[in-house]
């Protein structure tokens, strides 16, 4: 596999905080959407898609290049960002988020967004597709690596645990799972809804590799990705430790931006506070 470049994290930070704004002006236009947990995952995208995985936005469908199945679907609008800022498509486009003629539907499409590996949202079923493009590329011994987000309320789903059981059966190690883990999910914490907790301990058990990480470090995101691939005979999961509505202060931590778009007021403030 080819080196990849060496990343300075002011220049990171600056995409991500970009792609914090995109967020929110995404979800503004639409008038609805998912910034919470699309800000969540900011840097997390912004790594995978500036440094570490092997893409051509030149060539979205370019058979060697690596896979990333965001299985938590309803973040949307931070994959556009990550894939807009990465040259896939016009960042202008943005603002067309879930309009009719749109190819940014809230819901990533595989058919009609480049960049897009795989079409999400109904939960559990990203992962899945996940496992099948890994061992496809197995198969056909192919070197590109797979990564899927899957959220932490998502994985209340029991498909996640089987594909988790799945993975591990395959030997899959040119899987990457990472799992989101903001807390929070459209009905409050996930220990209150239905608790999937502990992560590492269950993960361990199914037999995957597991490693926990501070999500907003680029440090300890680029030593996570870079350890799954010394992995062998195992698949990874990455147990991020995130902040939901990350870089909007009045957004942080509230289980209500879910699924709620910012009003004009709300938009204001929030752009104010990422263009400081």
């Amino acid at each position: 596999m080819a080196s990849r470049p060496t990343y300075n994290v002011a220049d990171l930070a600056k995409i991500a905080n970009d792609m914090r704004i995109d967020i929110i002006e995404q979800t503004h236009c639409a008038k609805s959407g998912h910034p919470g947990g699309s800000l969540s995952i900011v840097e997390l995208l912004t790594y995978l898609y500036f440094v570490h995985m092997r893409v051509d936005p030149a060539n979205p469908k370019w058979e060697d290049r690596d896979r990333m199945v965001l299985s938590k679907g309803h973040a949307a609008p931070g994959l556009y960002a990550a894939l807009a800022e990465r040259g896939f498509f016009p960042r202008e486009e943005l603002v067309t988020l879930r309009k009719l003629d749109s190819h940014l539907q809230g819901h990533p499409s595989l058919k009609n967004t480049p960049g897009v590996d795989m079409t999400t949202g109904s939960l559990g079923q990203g992962i899945s597709a996940a496992c099948g493009m890994a061992v496809a590329a197995k198969i056909a011994g192919k070197d590109y690596r797979t990564y899927t987000i899957v959220g932490d309320g998502e994985s209340q789903e029991g498909q996640v645990w089987e594909a988790c059981m799945f993975a591990a059966h395959r030997k899959l190690d040119n899987l990457c799972i990472i799992l989101d883990w903001n807390g929070l999910q459209i009905d409050g914490a996930i220990e209150e809804v239905m608790n999937p907790t502990p992560y590492a301990e269950k993960l361990e058990a199914f037999g995957l590799h597991v490693i926990t990480i501070d999500a907003h470090d680029f440090d300890q995101i680029a030593a996570a990705l870079n350890e799954a691939e010394t992995v062998k005979g195992q698949p990874t999961v990455i147990i991020a430790r995130s902040i939901k509505g990350k870089g909007v202060s009045f957004m942080e931590n509230k289980a209500s931006w879910h699924g709620s778009a910012p009003n004009d007021e709300q938009y204001a403030a929030a752009m104010a506070e990422l263009k400081k």
